[in-house]
């Protein structure tokens, strides 16, 4: 199959969305990371994003939408559930809630789950594509499952680390200005709780919250939302977390003051780190040397970053 770069004019948008209602998918981008785009409606769809990926398919979806009211026809919506959609969407922020049993949704998309992961993306491309569909998109990040997520239209068609050769079509916008995925919060019985950090720090959720997040350990072997598998986000070479100077051999990412043969951010800036976390990635994979990285504060975005970092660097 070969993989067509197409342009994010209206003419690039028709095209997309004439794919995506034959039951193709196509690689489309967000403020978060490109993701693999399939009508969340169709079984056939869906199963084709699995399988361009790889994907587990235990590892539930996340669903794409226009806008609310779209949103509301797909899962049920409480107070707290709205105060977060009113503060943070459009925006890197996707909930968990419970699914409508008619909701119309391919049962691979949730899982098997009685709720779904659902957003709506900030990007204005995503969001003409969406609202030209009409429909909700489940997509993923854009990778090979377990890989380094793509950033860039060139990750996603990369034949030997990305998708090119496997799916049909890239809607190319350049890069993703956030550059690690969406936050995922939930709910534990009334507790909103975290399920993965990620674009917008935790804090800001719980001051528009007015309480604490609950932040529960996972079972990598049975996922409640995407990107909880232990191993992911990693790429081929061995990769160590921490380091202060590079080994022999190794390949040093530096943060701040730690310099390196690449860098997340020489100033220490935890917004620049996170846009170039998964480019540093693919560059460092590149060099087929084994990667060290330096270490990033665990606060705000870094609670993303490290995490990314964590299962980067998990035995695979």
């Amino acid at each position: 199959m070969q993989t067509r770069l197409i342009s994010p004019d209206d003419q690039g948008i028709d095209e997309a969305c004439a794919l995506l209602a034959a039951g193709e998918v196509v690689a489309i981008p967000t403020e978060t990371v490109y993701g693999l785009a399939g009508d969340a409606r169709n079984p056939e769809a869906v199963a084709r994003i699995y399988a361009a990926k790889g994907r587990p398919s235990f590892n539930p979806l996340i669903v794409h939408v226009a806008d609310q009211d779209m949103a509301e026809r797909f899962a049920v919506f409480d107070s707290e559930a709205l105060v977060l959609t009113d503060a943070f969407w459009p925006g890197a922020l996707t909930l968990v809630l419970p699914l409508r049993p008619d909701a119309g949704i391919a049962s691979l998309v949730s899982a098997g789950l009685d709720t779904v992961a659902i957003r709506m993306p900030a990007h204005p491309v995503a969001h003409r594509l969406l609202a030209a569909f009409g429909g909700p998109l489940a997509a993923p990040s854009a990778n090979p499952s377990g890989r380094i997520t793509a950033t860039t239209a060139a990750h996603v068609a990369d034949p030997a680390n990305g998708l090119g050769g496997r799916i049909p079509a890239i809607l190319d916008a350049g890069a993703c200005p956030v550059g690690v995925e969406s936050t995922i919060v939930g709910w534990s019985g009334s507790r909103p709780t975290l399920l993965r950090p990620g674009g917008i720090p935790a804090e800001a959720i719980e001051a528009a919250l007015g309480q604490r997040l609950l932040h529960p350990s996972h079972d990598p072997d049975a996922p409640s939302a995407p990107g909880q598998l232990l191993s992911h986000y990693a790429p081929r070479a061995s990769l160590r977390l921490n380091a202060t100077a590079a080994e022999e051999g190794e390949v040093m990412i530096g943060f701040g003051k730690v310099s390196g043969d690449l860098t997340l951010s020489a100033g220490g800036d935890m917004v620049e780190a996170a846009a170039r976390l998964f480019e540093v990635l693919h560059q460092a994979d590149a060099m087929d040397r084994p990667i060290a990285v330096a270490p990033v504060p665990t606060t705000g975005l870094g609670a993303a970053i490290n995490d990314r970092l964590r299962r980067a660097a998990a035995p695979r």
